[in-house]
């Protein structure tokens, strides 16, 4: 189960799986910052992640995927605040 993040608007690029190998909480926070920076430059960031608060905050477009297929995308609000989906409301309901 992922969700993925789109952060626009499109002037570089790069995406990444930020913090499957950080255990350091400091550090995780410190990469966050440093995406959300990014955003707000106007750099397009595409994040994997598990962290729902995170994407809520930063992200244009959530994409949320199970078993290798899109469930559903739409605006945070959309797809974390009221998803129309059972698989993407039961990921949530366990991760909330």
């Amino acid at each position: 189960m992922t969700v993925m993040v789109d952060i626009r608007p499109v002037h570089k690029s790069f995406g990444c799986e930020l913090l499957t190998v950080l255990d350091n909480v400091e550090l995780a926070g410190e990469v966050l910052d440093v995406v959300r920076d990014l955003a707000a430059q106007g750099t397009t960031v595409i994040v994997v992640t598990h962290e729902i608060a995170f994407a809520r905050e930063v992200a244009d477009t959530v994409v949320f995927m199970a078993d290798g297929r899109i469930v559903e995308q739409g605006s945070p609000g959309e797809v974390l605040g009221a998803p129309r989906e059972e698989r993407t409301r039961a990921f949530l309901a366990k991760v909330l």
